[in-house]
């Protein structure tokens, strides 16, 4: 008895360990897995990936992490001197790997959709396929609902999901044609659970999760990929560029470098390595946004109460929420 009360002892200290491991994790648990034991990085070498919203923060960093594993990049956003110094640092960490032609730097404004299909045949005339699409750019929001005016929902939509939707239907298009590709969305946890002060911000990344949900189970039976990045609260100048409730409005705020976000260096590795393994849905932030998601979502009885609010609100309150989503 004394030997199986050991044995019963070591399994749970080691339960335990796991237990402390997992919840304190800045991801789930399929990409904690992924991250620690088959990364599959080496995977990217020579694979052509088109990454919006690549001239800074978490599109930038993902771009970078890439030309370490020799893809070939297309880099796409507004601004093109951004652009070109990303280029130009891609291809210095590549040591060699890539050359000035190997990534191209393709200026867009994600919401003239009007525009995509030239800007998609740019990309297979260049290099003659596409591999992955990694849809990154967009736009966050702080606003008391209802005071945000419906201009705001309209542009937010038009960024964060229109434009998504309209160069994915153009490059899922291809990838039927030659029969694989992976589309790829940086969503958010705003996605899974919604958060508050960002109604419109919410309701679009609600709304890719839809979206792509449907096109990942008509996809079910071959060679096309979704994948779609849901990263918390990341030190980049999101919070900065966000909308308010009025059109044309940003929020302004700036992050202090002791904020306790989870770096977009961080970030980007971890969405790598979703990618490369074909995930389909990753989350990535510090402690305790996992944990509340998996509350949230695994045992919703426990989260909400009466059907009313998340306990997890009532318990800590909206401020202390608020405070460690924005660290303000």
């Amino acid at each position: 008895m004394g030997f199986l009360n050991f044995i019963g002892l070591i399994v749970v200290l080691k339960f335990l360990v796991y237990f402390v491991l997992f919840f304190t994790s800045d991801t789930d648990l399929e990409l904690w897995f992924y991250d620690k034991f088959k990364r599959n990085l080496d995977s990217f070498k020579g694979k052509v990936v088109w990454i919006t919203g690549a001239s800074s923060g978490i599109g930038e960093q993902i771009a970078l992490n890439l030309s370490k594993y020799g893809a070939k990049l297309i880099l796409s956003a507004r601004n093109k001197d951004k652009l070109y110094q990303v280029k130009n640092r891609c291809i210095d960490l590549s040591e060699g790997k890539l050359t000035a032609n190997d990534i191209l730097v393709l200026p867009m404004d994600v919401t003239h959709i009007s525009k995509h299909n030239s800007l998609f045949d740019n990309v297979i005339n260049h290099f003659g396929k596409l591999d992955i699409l990694i849809n990154n750019a967009g736009r966050s929001q702080r606003a008391i609902w209802e005071d945000i005016e419906i201009g705001v929902d309209q542009e937010l939509f038009d960024l964060n999901v229109f434009s998504v939707i309209n160069l994915s239907r153009i490059v899922v298009r291809y990838f039927n044609q030659v029969g694989h590709g992976q589309l790829v969305a940086t969503s958010s946890i705003a996605g899974i659970i919604p958060a508050p002060f960002s109604a419109s911000y919410d309701a679009t990344k609600h709304a890719l999760h839809g979206y792509l949900g449907a096109l990942r189970l008509e996809k079910l039976h071959t060679n096309i990929h979704i994948t779609l990045l849901c990263p918390g609260p990341v030190f980049t100048n999101f919070l900065k560029e966000s909308f308010t409730g009025r059109p044309g409005e940003k929020y302004g705020l700036t992050h202090s470098p002791t904020d306790n976000r989870m770096s977009a260096e961080r970030c980007a590795h971890l969405s790598c390595v979703a990618i490369a393994n074909k995930l389909k849905e990753s989350w990535m932030a510090k402690f305790p946004f996992i944990l509340i998601l998996y509350f949230s979502i695994y045992c919703p009885v426990l989260a909400y109460k009466k059907g009313k609010a998340m306990i997890f609100y009532e318990l800590i309150g909206y401020k202390t929420i608020n405070k460690l989503r924005d660290n303000q």
